[in-house]
């Protein structure tokens, strides 16, 4: 059962990743990004949920694994990617 509520940080992390679909980066880059203290810790737990729901493509390379914005999120989960963009809207980002 996928959770359905949508926190700052996940936002967050989302738009940094929306911001440049095409680069790769790291969860300590996207956190470095990200305006307010967000550590690479919870970045890495909100890029772990966004791979799982298919939103986000992973490199497994070494020293850290990397991440964009999948090209398909659309169709894999439509109805989570909903629920991002509606919390952008509340949260007024």
């Amino acid at each position: 059962m996928e959770k359905s509520e949508v926190s700052i940080h996940e936002l967050k992390v989302y738009l940094v990743l929306r911001g440049d679909e095409s680069k790769w980066l790291t969860n300590s880059e996207i956190a470095q990004q990200i305006e307010g203290a967000i550590s690479a810790r919870t970045v890495r737990a909100h890029t772990a949920k966004l791979v799982k729901a298919g939103l986000v493509d992973q490199a497994e390379v070494f020293p850290g694994h990397r991440f964009r914005w999948a090209s398909k999120a659309g169709k894999r989960n439509g109805g989570y990617l909903q629920r991002l963009e509606k919390a952008r809207e509340v949260f007024g980002l």
